[in-house]
Protein backbone atom coordinates (compact mmCIF):
# COMPACT_ATOMS: atom_id res chain seq x y z
CA UNK A 1 0.00 0.00 0.00
CA UNK A 2 1.39 3.27 -0.88
CA UNK A 3 1.73 6.38 1.69
CA UNK A 4 -0.70 8.51 1.18
CA UNK A 5 0.68 12.21 1.29
CA UNK A 6 1.45 15.27 0.00
CA UNK A 7 4.60 17.15 -1.61
CA UNK A 8 2.99 20.36 0.15
CA UNK A 9 2.74 18.54 3.49
CA UNK A 10 6.55 18.77 3.63
CA UNK A 11 8.70 22.23 3.30
CA UNK A 12 11.32 21.76 0.93
CA UNK A 13 14.72 23.69 2.45
CA UNK A 14 16.34 25.59 -0.54
CA UNK A 15 20.10 25.57 -0.63
CA UNK A 16 21.33 28.99 -2.56
CA UNK A 17 25.25 28.68 -3.76
CA UNK A 18 27.18 31.63 -3.20
CA UNK A 19 24.36 33.74 -1.60
CA UNK A 20 24.65 37.36 -1.26
CA UNK A 21 22.49 40.24 -1.47
CA UNK A 22 21.60 41.58 -5.19
CA UNK A 23 20.95 45.55 -5.39
CA UNK A 24 18.50 44.67 -8.60
CA UNK A 25 16.66 41.72 -6.75
CA UNK A 26 17.19 43.75 -3.51
CA UNK A 27 17.29 40.13 -1.87
CA UNK A 28 19.72 37.41 -0.82
CA UNK A 29 20.16 35.33 -4.02
CA UNK A 30 22.50 32.70 -5.37
CA UNK A 31 25.24 33.94 -7.60
CA UNK A 32 27.79 32.66 -10.00
CA UNK A 33 31.36 33.02 -9.69
CA UNK A 34 32.61 34.30 -12.42
CA UNK A 35 36.01 36.15 -11.68
CA UNK A 36 38.19 35.86 -8.34
CA UNK A 37 40.87 38.32 -7.60
CA UNK A 38 43.16 38.10 -4.64
CA UNK A 39 43.15 41.58 -3.24
CA UNK A 40 45.72 42.24 0.02
CA UNK A 41 44.03 40.14 2.84
CA UNK A 42 40.90 39.68 0.85
CA UNK A 43 39.48 39.09 -2.63
CA UNK A 44 37.14 40.24 -5.05
CA UNK A 45 34.21 38.25 -6.67
CA UNK A 46 32.91 39.22 -9.74
CA UNK A 47 29.52 37.81 -9.64
CA UNK A 48 26.25 37.20 -11.17
CA UNK A 49 22.53 36.82 -9.95
CA UNK A 50 20.96 33.52 -10.96
CA UNK A 51 17.40 35.32 -10.61
CA UNK A 52 18.29 38.65 -12.60
CA UNK A 53 21.49 37.62 -14.29
CA UNK A 54 22.76 41.29 -12.72
CA UNK A 55 26.53 41.48 -12.63
CA UNK A 56 28.19 43.35 -10.40
CA UNK A 57 31.13 42.71 -8.02
CA UNK A 58 31.60 41.74 -4.16
CA UNK A 59 34.81 43.01 -2.44
CA UNK A 60 35.67 40.57 0.61
CA UNK A 61 37.79 41.98 3.37
CA UNK A 62 38.47 40.65 6.68
CA UNK A 63 37.32 42.85 9.38
CA UNK A 64 40.64 45.23 10.77
CA UNK A 65 42.40 44.43 13.95
CA UNK A 66 42.41 46.88 16.58
CA UNK A 67 43.30 47.23 20.27
CA UNK A 68 41.20 47.20 23.30
CA UNK A 69 41.83 48.44 26.83
CA UNK A 70 40.26 45.60 29.44
CA UNK A 71 40.83 45.91 32.96
CA UNK A 72 40.95 42.98 34.79
CA UNK A 73 39.96 42.85 38.03
CA UNK A 74 40.93 40.16 40.25
CA UNK A 75 40.64 40.39 44.13
CA UNK A 76 41.88 43.60 45.28
CA UNK A 77 44.16 43.93 42.42
CA UNK A 78 43.11 45.68 38.48
CA UNK A 79 45.42 45.39 35.88
CA UNK A 80 44.65 47.15 32.75
CA UNK A 81 46.06 45.44 29.26
CA UNK A 82 45.34 46.13 25.56
CA UNK A 83 43.81 43.02 23.49
CA UNK A 84 43.79 42.57 19.84
CA UNK A 85 40.42 42.04 18.33
CA UNK A 86 38.10 42.36 15.23
CA UNK A 87 36.43 45.65 14.71
CA UNK A 88 33.10 43.81 14.01
CA UNK A 89 33.27 42.26 17.01
CA UNK A 90 30.39 42.14 19.51
CA UNK A 91 30.39 42.66 23.73
CA UNK A 92 28.02 42.20 25.75
CA UNK A 93 27.85 42.53 29.84
CA UNK A 94 28.07 39.32 31.43
CA UNK A 95 29.78 37.53 28.60
CA UNK A 96 32.61 35.43 29.60
CA UNK A 97 36.18 34.99 27.73
CA UNK A 98 39.18 34.10 28.39
CA UNK A 99 42.75 35.52 29.23
CA UNK A 100 45.84 34.24 30.88
CA UNK A 101 44.30 30.61 31.40
CA UNK A 102 41.91 32.50 33.69
CA UNK A 103 38.08 33.35 32.75
CA UNK A 104 36.51 37.04 33.04
CA UNK A 105 33.08 38.04 33.39
CA UNK A 106 32.44 41.66 31.53
CA UNK A 107 30.83 43.56 33.87
CA UNK A 108 30.84 47.11 32.42
CA UNK A 109 31.46 48.38 28.87
CA UNK A 110 32.23 52.31 28.32
CA UNK A 111 31.99 54.21 24.80
CA UNK A 112 32.24 57.84 23.98
CA UNK A 113 32.01 60.27 27.08
CA UNK A 114 32.34 57.95 29.61
CA UNK A 115 29.18 56.62 28.64
CA UNK A 116 27.86 52.58 30.05
CA UNK A 117 26.03 50.46 27.68
CA UNK A 118 25.55 46.61 27.90
CA UNK A 119 26.42 46.09 24.30
CA UNK A 120 28.93 47.46 21.47
CA UNK A 121 31.01 47.28 18.74
CA UNK A 122 34.61 47.03 19.17
CA UNK A 123 35.08 50.15 17.20
CA UNK A 124 33.09 51.70 19.36
CA UNK A 125 34.24 50.83 22.77
CA UNK A 126 36.52 52.99 24.65
CA UNK A 127 37.30 50.59 27.66
CA UNK A 128 36.26 47.09 29.15
CA UNK A 129 35.91 45.84 32.64
CA UNK A 130 35.70 42.74 33.96
CA UNK A 131 36.59 40.37 36.60
CA UNK A 132 38.02 37.12 37.11
CA UNK A 133 35.04 34.75 37.21
CA UNK A 134 37.09 31.04 37.59
CA UNK A 135 38.29 31.80 41.73
CA UNK A 136 36.35 34.24 43.96
CA UNK A 137 38.10 35.91 47.16
CA UNK A 138 36.26 34.13 50.70
CA UNK A 139 36.63 36.65 53.44
CA UNK A 140 36.93 35.26 57.13
CA UNK A 141 37.16 36.11 60.54
CA UNK A 142 38.80 33.22 62.50
CA UNK A 143 38.00 33.66 66.44
CA UNK A 144 40.74 31.64 68.86
CA UNK A 145 40.16 32.48 72.69
CA UNK A 146 39.56 36.12 72.66
CA UNK A 147 41.16 37.27 69.70
CA UNK A 148 40.06 37.11 66.26
CA UNK A 149 41.74 37.56 63.18
CA UNK A 150 40.92 38.13 59.43
CA UNK A 151 41.96 36.21 56.75
CA UNK A 152 40.91 35.47 52.89
CA UNK A 153 40.47 31.72 51.23
CA UNK A 154 41.18 31.67 47.17
CA UNK A 155 38.88 28.84 45.94
CA UNK A 156 37.23 28.10 42.80
CA UNK A 157 33.83 29.48 42.62
CA UNK A 158 31.41 26.30 42.63
CA UNK A 159 33.22 25.10 45.78
CA UNK A 160 30.18 25.43 49.24
CA UNK A 161 30.85 25.47 52.67
CA UNK A 162 28.32 24.40 55.43
CA UNK A 163 28.17 25.83 58.44
CA UNK A 164 28.81 23.63 61.42
CA UNK A 165 31.06 21.93 59.48
CA UNK A 166 35.29 21.59 59.85
CA UNK A 167 37.65 23.43 58.04
CA UNK A 168 41.56 23.26 57.53
CA UNK A 169 43.40 26.74 56.77
CA UNK A 170 46.33 27.39 57.80
CA UNK A 171 47.97 24.66 59.43
CA UNK A 172 44.96 24.18 61.53
CA UNK A 173 41.42 23.05 62.07
CA UNK A 174 38.49 25.03 62.68
CA UNK A 175 34.80 25.14 62.68
CA UNK A 176 32.37 27.17 60.25
CA UNK A 177 30.36 28.93 62.92
CA UNK A 178 28.30 30.51 60.79
CA UNK A 179 28.26 31.97 57.19
CA UNK A 180 27.03 35.53 56.11
CA UNK A 181 26.09 35.58 52.96
CA UNK A 182 24.09 39.47 50.97
CA UNK A 183 20.66 38.27 52.35
CA UNK A 184 21.13 37.18 56.02
CA UNK A 185 23.02 34.48 57.93
CA UNK A 186 22.73 30.96 58.48
CA UNK A 187 24.58 28.68 60.80
CA UNK A 188 24.03 25.35 59.39
CA UNK A 189 23.04 25.72 55.58
CA UNK A 190 25.26 25.19 52.58
CA UNK A 191 25.99 28.22 50.25
CA UNK A 192 28.15 28.84 46.90
CA UNK A 193 31.70 30.27 47.23
CA UNK A 194 30.60 32.98 44.79
CA UNK A 195 27.06 34.03 47.39
CA UNK A 196 29.65 34.41 50.57
CA UNK A 197 30.34 38.13 52.08
CA UNK A 198 32.06 36.70 55.15
CA UNK A 199 32.92 33.05 56.90
CA UNK A 200 33.18 33.15 60.75
CA UNK A 201 35.36 30.50 62.08
CA UNK A 202 36.03 29.29 65.33
CA UNK A 203 38.30 27.03 67.12
CA UNK A 204 37.19 24.09 68.08
CA UNK A 205 36.99 22.85 71.86
CA UNK A 206 40.10 20.23 72.20
CA UNK A 207 38.53 16.52 71.92
CA UNK A 208 40.53 14.89 74.87
CA UNK A 209 40.77 16.10 78.39
CA UNK A 210 44.01 17.29 79.68
CA UNK A 211 44.14 17.78 83.50
CA UNK A 212 48.00 18.99 84.14
CA UNK A 213 49.10 17.30 87.87
CA UNK A 214 51.66 20.72 88.37
CA UNK A 215 52.26 24.12 87.72
CA UNK A 216 54.93 23.11 85.01
CA UNK A 217 52.75 20.71 83.48
CA UNK A 218 49.92 23.50 83.08
CA UNK A 219 52.65 26.04 82.06
CA UNK A 220 53.96 23.53 79.19
CA UNK A 221 50.22 22.63 78.35
CA UNK A 222 49.69 26.52 77.36
CA UNK A 223 52.54 26.72 75.51
CA UNK A 224 51.55 23.91 73.66
CA UNK A 225 48.01 24.59 73.02
CA UNK A 226 46.55 22.20 75.13
CA UNK A 227 44.69 24.13 77.05
CA UNK A 228 43.58 26.61 74.26
CA UNK A 229 45.31 29.97 73.52
CA UNK A 230 47.59 31.61 76.00
CA UNK A 231 50.38 33.45 74.37
CA UNK A 232 51.81 34.11 77.91
CA UNK A 233 51.37 31.60 79.81
CA UNK A 234 51.39 31.83 83.38
CA UNK A 235 49.49 30.35 86.78
CA UNK A 236 46.27 32.08 87.58
CA UNK A 237 45.53 33.31 90.77
CA UNK A 238 43.93 30.04 93.30
CA UNK A 239 45.67 27.37 90.82
CA UNK A 240 46.65 25.14 93.32
CA UNK A 241 43.81 23.04 93.67
CA UNK A 242 42.96 19.25 94.90
CA UNK A 243 45.35 17.32 92.44
CA UNK A 244 47.41 19.99 91.51
CA UNK A 245 50.27 20.45 94.12
CA UNK A 246 53.55 21.50 94.02
CA UNK A 247 55.91 19.11 94.03
CA UNK A 248 57.75 18.59 97.63
CA UNK A 249 61.78 18.19 98.39
CA UNK A 250 62.71 14.92 99.51
CA UNK A 251 64.42 14.55 102.98
CA UNK A 252 67.87 13.84 102.86
CA UNK A 253 68.59 10.98 104.97
CA UNK A 254 71.89 11.06 107.43
CA UNK A 255 74.56 9.32 106.41
CA UNK A 256 75.95 7.03 109.46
Amino acid sequence: MEDDWDEEDYEVEEVLENATHCSECDDVTGHEILKEKAKGDGFDYLLKCEDCANVHTLHIRPPAVIKVAFTLTDGPESETIQLEVDEDEEFIVEDVFEEADMLWKINQILIGEGRKTKFALAKDVKGINAIRTDMVRVKLTMTRGEESEADVLIVPQETTYTGGNLLDHNDSTWRIRAIHTGSGRTMKGTVKASDIKRMYLHEPPRPEYFAPRTPRERRQAWKEGRLGFNPNPERPVGDIKKGVQPPTKRKKRPRN
